[in-house]
């Protein structure tokens, strides 16, 4: 989990091919309405969310094997929400500063998700409590290791 432009994709399917888990990419599965609202610059709202977590939740309950879910989960209410009914389950925070996510997204190029909603992303985040968290400024296979090394810790 994380705000846009952390690596959550990229990591996320690096680390499900370490593990050989399934990979789930969250942006995948937003409704329309959702994708559109974004692409047209404007944040998601809580209401916005729900029947997108909801689904997510749906999804990773009916999994038959070990799954990692790229999501970018940023409040409290949207984890407990994507993880009511689940039992084992991790959260990975992939931690990064304006700067450095910023410069990443002026890089890249997202279907929907403009840069300029990182701002919204960064106030939306409640850091989880219990997470492993990862400094993304290393490279992928640094982050990749690192959360191995703590999920078999």
């Amino acid at each position: 989990m994380g705000v846009s432009g952390a690596g959550k994709s990229t990591i996320g399917a690096a680390l499900a091919r370490e593990l050989g888990w399934r990979f789930i990419d969250a942006d995948e599965h937003h409704p329309p309405a959702n994708v559109a609202k974004m692409a047209a610059g404007e944040p998601l709202t809580d209401a916005d969310r729900r029947p997108w977590l909801d689904a997510l939740n749906g999804l990773l309950r009916n999994e038959k094997r070990d799954a990692v879910l790229a999501c970018s989960a940023l409040k409290q209410s949207y984890r407990d929400r994507l993880t009511a009914g689940l039992v084992d389950f991790q959260f990975i925070h992939l931690k990064g500063n304006a700067e450095l996510i910023g410069a990443r997204l002026a890089r890249r190029h997202h279907r929907y998700m403009p840069a300029s909603l990182l701002g919204s992303q960064f106030d939306a985040l409640e850091p989880p409590e219990k997470a492993i968290a990862v400094d993304i400024s290393a490279d992928v296979p640094a982050c990749v290791a690192a959360i191995v090394r703590r999920l078999r810790a």
